[in-house]
């Protein structure tokens, strides 16, 4: 049991998703006893058990299930009617995903970028904020989240992305937003949104495609001009925007 729990503390750093399932109730006869855990990895291995044959087989694939649409869910299994079992009980199980918290970059900390910095935390993120400017950021006692002096395209390729990762490209008059973006837009990632006027993306657009720089299917993945669009004007406000997007991005994973 010490080791399991070793384990799931491990979860949050294993790039794989990870569920923890635990028999809440046991009725009758059966394999798996009440209290009974196992860690569901999304690649379908497994630390533990609930009882092994058909019915652990069954909670595998509802934990799979429940890793995809990042929800928990109890299952009550009828060993008999449901799976064939001779022994005839009944048990339920909890399914908990264990849902890493959101990896935000964000690439630039002007006024913009250091809006969004300091409301994405409350949101959920796991934010870092990335500047080569030494003089531009604050003290880090008084923030949540991490500042990380060092060139954009050089901090891309220290970073770790994946597909919880999200990605904000508000560099200091756009002076590397289309670096950066040719280069995050081909890596793993939930969101990337690049701040910009329709002009500006349209130009970049026909350049990024005339010079095959990324595909129609990577820009179309990209949200530019970024944020949800409501009547946005100071840099605080487009800020604000830029955080709604990633919350609706973030809640909306495993629902389309």
């Amino acid at each position: 049991m010490n080791n399991l729990l070793l384990k799931m503390s491990e979860c949050y750093k294993d790039p794989r998703g990870s569920a923890l399932c635990i028999i809440t109730a046991s009725r009758g006869s059966g394999p798996g006893k009440l209290g009974a855990k196992m860690i569901v990895y999304s690649d379908g291995t497994i630390e533990g058990t609930v009882g092994g044959g058909e019915i652990e087989l069954q909670v595998i694939q509802h934990a799979l299930q429940a890793i995809r649409d990042a929800a928990p869910q109890s299952k009550e299994y009828d060993l008999h009617a449901d799976l064939n079992m001779s022994c005839g009980g009944k048990i339920t199980v909890y399914i908990e995903p264990m849902n890493k918290p959101a990896r935000l970059y964000i690439f630039g900390a002007g006024h913009i970028g250091k809006v969004v910095a300091r409301y994405a935390p409350d949101m959920g993120f796991d934010t870092t904020l990335i500047d080569w400017r030494k003089d531009i950021f604050e003290n880090p006692g008084n923030l949540n989240y991490t500042q990380l002096c060092k060139p954009y395209l050089e901090a891309v390729q220290d970073l770790q992305f994946d597909s919880n990762t999200y990605c904000v490209i508000v560099t200091p008059n756009h002076e590397m937003d289309e670096e950066i973006l040719a280069v995050v837009a081909k890596k793993s990632t939930a969101y990337v949104g690049m701040i910009g006027s329709k002009t500006k993306i349209a130009v970049l657009t026909k350049k990024f495609l005339a010079e095959k720089i990324l595909t129609e299917e990577e820009l179309a993945k990209v949200n530019m001009p970024i944020g949800i669009k409501f009547n946005a004007v100071t840099p605080a406000e487009i800020a604000v925007s830029i955080v709604a997007k990633l919350v609706d991005v973030k809640n909306s994973k495993g629902k389309e």
